[in-house]
Formats: C-alpha cells, structure tokens, sequence
C-alpha cells in the first residue's frame, strides 16, 4: 500500500528526472514548469546563472519536502477511507486494492500549488507579469480636449479705434504715440470661427517619506500663463497653419512634501510650478489653467467633528528683471522685479451628512506691479530704453487701464514733442486684493448635487483721483472735447449655482451652471483672469452671466457647451457672446 501512496504523491509535483544537469539557461526543456521558468529568466538576462542555481536548488528542496509531506497525507488519508469503510475479512484467494480517492487528490495538488506559489510570491522570483518596482511608485495622468468656438459680435461696438492692444505694443516695439497711425487694435465687429486643441500630458512620481515630485507638460499658442489652447490651423505666434507642428510647453514642474494623520491634520509644502494652492470657486480672479511659480505652504486641522479650518500662505515670483537690462547701454538700470505675497484662512464645515458648507478669506498683495515714470530721457529710437520699461506686464489680456511709462523731454531732436515718442504702458495702479470666497453643497437628492457658490474682490489700493491724472484708457464720454473722466472701478464679484453630478464618474452622469459677474476694471490683475469670458477683449471691465452644462458619455470621455455673454462696464460701447463646444478625454 505504501508504494502505490508514495507514487500518488509523487504524481501531484512534477521534479526534473536528470539527477545531475548543465549550467541554466543551457538546459533542454524540462517537464517541470518552475525549472523551464528559471532557464527562460537567465536567457532574457534577469537572472545571472549562479542565482539560477541557487533558486532550482531551493525548488528541489521544496519540491522533496512537499513529496515527502504529500505521502504523508497520502497515508493518513487512504487509513481514514479504510476505517470508515471497514470492509468485512477477505478469504485467502481476495485481492485488495488500495486507492486515494480523486477528491483527496485534488486537494493534495491545490495545497501544494497554493504552497509553492505562495512561496514564489514572496520571494519575487515566479510573477512573469509583475512590473518593476519603482514603477509602481509612477503616476501617468493626462487629457485631451478639441473645442468648437464661435464668436460673435453684436451690432453697435465702437470699431473707431477705441481699443488698443496694449500687449501687443508692450510685448514688442514702442508705440510711437505721435505718429499718425493707429496703434495695434483688437477685433471688436467681426464674427470669429475657430477650432481648439487642449492636450496635456504629466507625470508624478511617490519619491517616499511624504515627498512627491512632478512636471506636465502641454500645448499651447504661446507661453501665455491662462490658456494652453491651440488654434488649429492659426498661424498666430509663428505656429500653425498649412498642418505645421505645434509648440510643447513645460507647464507643471514641482517637489512636493506632505504630511498627515489624525483628525484631519495635513501639512503640505510646493515648489516649483504647482497649480493654484488657493481655494477659489470660479475663474474670475484665477484662470483655471494658471501655474503658480514659488513656494506655497498648506495646512488644516480638524478642530471640532466636521470642523476643519485651513491656511494657505506663499511667495511668487512674477517678473525677474534680466541681468543685462538695458541691454544697449555699458550703465545698467536698477532691478524692479514683481511679487505676489498671499495668504488666506478659511475653514470647512460639514453642517450635517447633507450639507457642507466651504469658507476662505484671502489677501493677496502684489509688489512692484504697478508703473511708474521714468527719468526724463530723450529716445532718439524705438531700442533706447527708459528706466522704467520693466514695469509694464510681460503678458496682459484686456480691461486693467494704462498710464505712459517713459518721461520723454521735448527737445529739438524730436520736433518738441511732436515726433519720436516711443511710449510703452504699465497699470495705472497697484494691486492689493481681499478676496472673500465661499460654497455650499447640498446633498440631499444624490447622486444629484445642488452647489451655490460665490466670490467677492476689491483692489484696496484703488485711487481714483490718482489714476484719473495718468489713465490712457477707461475714460468717459469725451464729446465734450478732451478725454473725458476716468470711468474705471475696483470692485468683482459672482455668484452662480451648480446642479447635477459633481464628478462625472459613468456614462450618462451630467451637470448644469449658470453664474452672473461684475468685474470693474481695476478689481484684479487682467493678465491672471479667464480667458475666455469677454471674448477677444477677455479680461476685466465685463458684466455678463455664463450658462452651460456637461454630459458623461464613459467614465473617462465627457461632452461639454456653454454660452457666455459680455458687456463692457467702464469706456466705450463693447458687447461679445461667447459659444464653445468640447470633447473631452482623460487618463
């Protein structure tokens, strides 16, 4: 009985009959799975031939012991099904047969697969599949999204020459103010058609112990800091058109460090360019898009059950004057680079299990934005720089007024005043915004979530009587000869509501909004706002509500449209509706 149980067991392990063999890799193919497994590992240059050796004696080893632990159960086994049947005595001539039920069977080579496998696991050495390790600690995200737009202009916009581009003079060569042609104008009477593409692609990788590291990348007509949109077939910015390649910009690139426990405490801390750290509702002060460069400090903590009050503080830098500015003069110019300093408190609060309310308050001082004058000079050309050129924005939209930055003398050499006066334009005014922000969602219907949001901002450095002394824009009515008043204000606000699903997580998952803003003209910074409410003039100096909604068609694939439709408040007469359709994918 002993042999036929012991060469049961032996059929439940399948061993390598050649008791002596070649270096691995060299060996033909064997009967048992593990030793073939190995040979393949060390050809493909995984394994080296000696830990090869090591792992097929280990396998031996196992493989006897787990023989020698099978016949056992073989044994204990087949005495079970003996005494349970107790057959009556045999005469001399009866011959019997002693069998391992199939059943026992299965169960002795489940047990040893689960063994060995088990085993393998543990010891990394039998997972053809598996991934390498710091790949798991690898995190690849990305999107793409085409946009239909389509602008249009309703009849009656001043097209006489009331709208300046100011970034495109102060982005290139100085305007001369006394020539007699108009300066560069945005587009405020004809309809507009265009298509859009969004594509991004990022990495982010768990560096251990709290600390995180990651970049993005993505497209874009230009480096603007507010859209990574690009116009198919555009040729605006020098790329486009024709089926030309398209620009990649560096869009994301930080450290991070964080660190969190019980009762909600959290402590973060960014470097680099991160996105927004602020809490904010909407992009009316912040673009959706925009890229933070600097370092941001958060934290929170969980004072009261469903209580949870947070910080948000950091430093960023704006503009870093160049080292050899100006760069046609053996004397260089003193620096003016520009700051942003924020800081904002809010808390949120989980009212009940349906209601959560969020609240935040924010400063924000922005240092050294402002123009300012410069030393009289006479610029014989368009390259002789004045000493305050630095400070107009390297990059605006519309809406912020404007003052003259270079105190340029009368003197013969440009006609007194009458030709030569190459000019470029900085903010009238300074920047130090409180911002109050605020939402509550209502979860009683969901999946269904019912949000009210709202933000107000106000420029606490606003001096009206001081920019009225110097504003070349946002003026008044001027029929009366002269330029008219200056009409601007320091004021933005909107309010708006939000149905449906908050995430869209399967198909059919949907959400509908609709909000209303005021943003005056000197309330925030234009170069930082959305970029696309308002148009070709999208910035400040606007009035007007958006409505729009998005629709899941897979987990990962969603359709958005929406409609928005701008006043201008300060100035001449401008209106703009908006439509935009868009496809959407993420990764």
């Amino acid at each position: 009985m002993s042999n036929d149980l012991l060469a049961a067991a032996d059929t439940a392990v399948l061993t390598d009959p050649k008791p002596t063999a070649p270096p691995p890799g060299q060996m033909p193919p064997s009967q048992n799975v593990t030793i073939n497994l190995i040979n393949r590992l060390v050809k493909k240059g995984v394994l080296g031939a000696d830990e090869a050796a090591e792992l097929i004696k280990q396998a031996e080893e196992d493989a006897a012991n787990a023989r020698q632990e099978a016949a056992a159960v073989a044994v204990q086994a087949a005495q079970a099904v003996q005494a349970a049947e107790a057959p009556p005595p045999a005469s001399d001539d009866t011959v019997r047969v002693t069998y391992i039920p199939e059943t026992v069977k299965a169960q002795m080579r489940e047990q040893i697969k689960q063994e060995i496998m088990a085993k393998a696991r543990d010891e990394n050495w039998a997972a053809p599949r598996s991934m390498p390790e710091w790949t798991q600690r690898i995190k690849v995200m990305g999107d793409v999204r085409v946009r239909y737009e389509g602008q249009r202009f309703p009849s009656g916009n001043d097209n006489t020459g009331a709208f300046p581009n100011f970034n495109a003079i102060n982005t290139g060569a100085p305007f001369d103010v006394a020539g007699t042609v108009f300066s560069p104008q945005l587009n405020v009477d004809q309809d507009r058609n265009r298509f859009r593409l969004r594509a991004r692609l990022g990495v982010e990788a768990d560096l251990g112990d709290g600390f995180t590291a990651g970049f993005r990348i993505g497209t874009g007509e230009s480096n603007t800091p507010v859209t990574q949109n690009q116009s198919l077939g555009a040729a605006n910015q020098g790329q486009g058109g024709n089926f030309s390649k398209y620009a990649i910009w560096l869009d994301r690139g930080y450290l991070k460090y964080e660190n969190s426990g019980p009762s909600g405490r959290y402590l973060g801390v960014s470097v680099g360019r991160f996105d927004n750290p602020f809490f904010t509702v909407s992009p009316m002060m912040w673009q959706d898009e925009i890229g933070f460069d600097g370092l941001a400090l958060h934290a929170r903590y969980e004072v009261a059950k469903g209580f949870t009050p947070f910080l948000t503080a950091g430093a960023f830098p704006i503009f870093n004057t160049d080292l050899n500015f100006s760069s046609n003069r053996p004397d260089k110019f003193n620096s003016d680079d520009k700051y942003l300093y924020g800081g904002q408190l809010g808390a949120t609060w989980k009212i009940n299990k349906n209601i959560v309310a969020k609240v935040g308050a924010a400063y924000y001082h922005f240092d050294n934005v402002e123009g300012r004058l410069s030393n009289p000079y006479v610029p014989l050309t368009a390259s002789d720089a004045g000493n305050t050129d630095n400070l107009r924005p390297s990059f605006a939209q519309t809406g912020n007024t404007y003052m003259a930055l270079r105190n340029i003398i009368p003197t013969v050499d440009n006609d007194f005043g009458t030709s030569k006066q190459f000019q470029y334009f900085g903010l009238a005014t300074p920047f130090h915004n409180l911002a109050l922000t605020g939402k509550i969602d209502f979860n009683h219907f969901e999946p269904v979530q019912i949000s009210l949001y709202g933000e107000y901002v106000k420029n606490l450095a606003f001096d009206r009587n001081e920019i009225n002394l110097k504003a070349v824009n946002n003026r008044g009515d001027s029929s009366n000869g002269g330029s008219g008043s200056f009409d601007g204000g320091d004021t933005a606000w909107i309010v708006g509501m939000k149905v449906g699903n908050p995430a869209l997580e399967k198909r059919w998952d949907w959400n509908a909004y609709l909000n209303y803003r005021h943003v005056e003209s000197d309330a925030l910074i234009d170069g930082f706002t959305d970029s696309d409410f308002g148009g070709t003039l999208a910035g400040t100096n606007h009035e007007g509500f958006t409505l729009g909604g998005n629709l899941s068609l897979s987990p990962r694939v969603w359709l958005g449209l929406r409609w928005m439709s701008a006043n201008e408040i300060a100035g001449t007469t401008y209106k703009n509706d908006v439509v935009q359709f868009d496809v959407n994918g993420k990764f």
